[in-house]
């Protein structure tokens, strides 16, 4: 792998140390995913090797590496379990958002714990009532990835504008203590993600645990007071949406180890033909290694790009960040065209629960599922702005 991020004896030693714990997680992913959740063990491992803290602020012990070191070791993860690569992808990227949010906010949650870790909901769900100080809240948000694990949770919602004008939508950093884990999740894949919904119940949130949409898009965040590195110049939602497309690139790479490994001894019961002799395996075999590695590199270079255009402190160009969007919103996509080709070309026995391609079929496909691996808006939104027209996505 080429190391172009920050720090890369750093980087270099965090994939090898995700690389070490891929037999382990390809061993527990049978019981990651009965349980609904991924194990204690795991996200024990993942603090003792350090993977939370490499988008984390320095000032609270973290190691403030690009975006591209990150998502390196959530691919090789993802090779031995889409679900926990899943999980620390989102969870891991709560660190880089808590560093926007005020600074009486990070001590709120990394003040006597700088493990400490948040989930989130980003459904704007939340009722919300302007009070002195704050807000109050209330509401159920569905999709909390690793809320488990977790002693917070950033959950959405619209503020109302007094003036009548449209809504703020904002981020509302709420405790633990606030709010109950309702257990729903039971789905076909990403099972192990343990996305349960979360409920609140009239909370109180201090403005200052709260963080503007706006502010993210504009890369005004007021946590820049006090972590002013480039990582927190990024706009948010090219963050955001790598956490939630990358994991399924390793876990493609996975796949396709085992479907190289199963096809190149798979002999037909019907026809006594070798799979390593089938011409749609064979091209399978080719287009899936040929487009992981057009994935990755496009990742890095994108990263590589924001991450030049925030050292010089350059203005984010609007077409740019809406083909970065694009490219990330893809992914899903072509992962479970090209995971259902090897799927198909296993045979029969490609169908037993056994099979590892098993569970990478049915958690790339239900990745797609989620709003921000849906193409279709995306494409159309970057389409109609090389048209000429006005951009309607502030999510970018």
């Amino acid at each position: 792998m080429q190391i172009t991020a920050s720090k890369p004896d750093l980087t270099q030693t965090l994939v090898e140390r995700a690389r070490a714990l891929v037999p382990a997680l390809r061993a527990r992913a049978a019981q990651c995913e009965a349980d609904c959740k991924v194990p204690d063990e795991t996200i024990r491992e993942f603090q003792e090797a350090g993977f939370f803290k490499i988008l984390q602020p320095k000032r609270w012990g973290g190691y403030e590496l690009d975006p591209q070191s990150f998502y390196a070791v959530q691919m090789t993860l993802a090779e031995g379990c889409m679900s926990s690569a899943w999980v620390l992808g989102v969870v891991a990227v709560h660190n880089w958002q808590l560093a926007l949010f005020d600074a009486q906010a990070q001590a709120d949650v990394w003040g006597d714990d700088p493990t400490t870790l948040i989930s989130s909901s980003y459904m704007p769900r939340a009722e919300v009532t302007p009070v002195e100080g704050g807000y109050r809240i209330s509401g159920r948000w569905g999709f909390s990835s690793g809320v488990d694990h977790c002693q917070w949770a950033f959950l959405g919602g619209l503020v109302p504008d007094p003036e009548g004008g449209p809504p703020d939508y904002r981020t509302f950093l709420v405790p633990r203590t606030d709010f109950e884990i309702d257990r729903v999740w039971d789905t076909l894949g990403l099972r192990g993600t343990g996305s349960q919904d979360v409920v609140v119940k009239d909370a109180f949130v201090p403005a200052y645990r709260t963080h503007r949409s706006k502010d993210g898009f504009q890369t005004t965040s007021p946590g820049l007071k006090v972590n002013d590195a480039p990582l927190y110049k990024l706009p948010f939602g090219q963050i955001f949406v790598r956490a939630v497309s990358s994991s399924s690139i390793g876990a493609l790479q996975g796949a396709l180890d085992a479907f190289r490994e199963y096809g190149s001894t798979r002999v037909s019961s019907n026809d006594f033909s070798k799979t390593a002799n089938d011409p749609d395996a064979q091209a399978v075999i080719a287009e899936t290694a040929a487009a992981i590695d057009e994935m990755k590199l496009v990742l890095n270079r994108n990263f590589d790009v924001l991450m030049g255009q925030a050292n010089n402190g350059a203005q984010y160009d609007l077409e740019q960040r809406l083909l970065f969007r694009f490219q990330s919103g893809q992914i899903l996509d072509r992962c479970a065209k090209l995971i259902s080709r090897m799927f198909y070309s296993c045979g029969a026995l490609g169908i037993y629960r056994s099979s590892p391609l098993v569970r990478a079929f049915v958690d790339i496909h239900s990745g797609r599922t989620h709003i921000a691996n849906n193409p279709g808006s995306v494409s159309r939104n970057l389409g109609s702005v090389l048209l000429g027209n006005a951009n309607t996505d502030t999510f970018i």
